[in-house]
């Protein structure tokens, strides 16, 4: 089964999500992420998932036109700005929207490196909750 999590940049929530997809439920289903841009790799990202034992340093930031060739099952979208935006897919394609707070824009306000990566890790931590559930949703 084939997901793609969408966000806007395809930065930080949406290579997360791939991220723990492939490492919890890699052999069950097919993850991809994309944003409506393509912004790079968050590196805080990066490192609160290699926290966790997830290595996401190999993924790229990727626009949507991207995958267009690619028939997806699921596509969901993980902030606010992408699920407005979301382009239409085929009738086939289930498109549902699970929103996380994004960590950039938590992060900016904090005074420290500590506090800002405590943003990451408390989103890296909620989406991975929502990763563990998605067979269930999704079956």
């Amino acid at each position: 089964m084939k997901i793609l999590f969408l966000c806007t940049g395809n930065s930080c929530r949406s290579q997360m999500a791939e991220g723990w997809c492939r490492h919890l439920n890699g052999n069950v289903l097919e993850p991809y992420s994309a944003g409506l841009e393509a912004k790079g790799l968050d590196p805080f990202a990066v490192k609160v998932m290699a926290e966790s034992g997830v290595d996401i340093s190999k993924q790229r930031s990727k626009h949507l036109d991207e995958l267009r060739n690619i028939q997806f099952d699921y596509v969901i979208t993980l902030c606010g700005d992408a699920n407005e935006r979301c382009p239409v897919f085929p009738a086939k394609t289930r498109v549902f929207h699970a929103g996380f707070d994004d960590p950039p824009r938590l992060a900016a306000a904090m005074q420290d490196e500590q506090a800002r990566l405590d943003c990451y890790r408390r989103v890296r931590d909620e989406i991975r909750q929502f990763i563990m559930q998605l067979p269930e949703l999704l079956y």
